[in-house]
């Protein structure tokens, strides 16, 4: 995974780009009718019920507007909220308050919706030794808030992005020749770039699971789109060997039959792109 400065460089892109994206040469609604030293003060209200994600964000984008402005903060990231709930108020320049609003609340909300849908998963989990991780089917330029909110909702970070882990799926396997020769390759070519990466394969049978055992410096199997039995049966031929991963079409119907069959993770890409946004609003008050 990215180092912590990674990440904290990552996010100053998003609030930098999303305020060029949105702001550009000017709030002119706000220039227009609110006076440059008019005060005010808002509040972040709930209308909606799950976990809340995305505070300490919001504080980053009220920083990077107006380094000025004051956050009382009443409900922490990774609290269950329901509708009528105060997260936190802001107060100070009306126009900074304006300008960064649609940022700080299309941030939280998308946020509160993965936290939320990750915190069931892990509810469906609970009393197994399996996670759940995410996935790279994340929205463009937003991946990172979507990695934290699966984090502040109780999951784990797969990969961040191509370059912090080898995964050698299908298409990798195929074009290399085969699974022994895709791993092989790899661990060339780390060896060659003195790059210290961890390698997941994905496997499509329990031919090709014994054949990346057999080629060993593996961190972790992707075993995907198998069904129950043959999860079990690929478990046992992997045993303490590495870690193994379950994917693939896997909702909450199915999760903890797959959990039971004793994988060490379940991946979803779900969690990031299949969610409807929690409703948040900012009011003045």
């Amino acid at each position: 995974m990215i180092s912590e400065s990674q990440f904290q460089d990552e996010l100053q892109i998003l609030i930098a780009n999303a305020i060029r994206e949105d702001v550009g040469d000017g709030d002119h609604s706000s220039l227009a009718c609110i006076p440059s030293d008019a005060q005010g003060k808002a509040k972040l209200l709930v209308k909606d019920e799950g976990i809340i994600a995305g505070v300490a964000l919001a504080k980053m984008v009220f920083e990077y507007v107006d380094a000025s402005l004051k956050i009382e903060t009443f409900i922490a990231d990774g609290t269950p909220v329901k509708f009528g709930d105060v997260v936190f108020h802001v107060s100070g320049s009306s126009q900074s308050i304006l300008k960064a609003e649609r940022l700080v609340l299309n941030s939280m909300q998308r946020m509160s919706a993965i936290a939320t849908k990750t915190n069931s998963y892990v509810q469906l989990l609970a009393g197994t030794d399996t996670k759940i991780l995410d996935t790279r089917k994340t929205t463009p330029s937003f991946r990172v808030a979507e990695k934290w909110a699966v984090k502040i909702g109780g999951g784990e970070n797969h990969r961040f992005a191509l370059y912090d882990m080898v995964m050698l799926k299908d298409n990798h396997i195929d074009f290399a020749g085969g699974i022994s020769l895709a791993i092989a390759k790899t661990k060339e070519y780390l060896k060659r770039e003195n790059r210290d990466l961890k390698i997941i394969v994905e496997a499509r049978d329990l031919d090709e699971v014994k054949e990346i055992v057999a080629s060993g410096g593996v961190y972790r199997i992707l075993l995907d789109n198998f069904d129950y039995e043959m999860t079990k049966e690929a478990v046992k031929l992997i045993g303490d060997q590495c870690l193994t991963e379950s994917s693939g079409n896997i909702n909450e119907d199915t999760i903890r039959q797959y959990a039971e069959c004793g994988v060490n993770y379940i991946s979803s890409g779900a969690l990031t792109h299949s969610i409807y946004n929690m409703d948040l609003s900012l009011k003045a008050f």
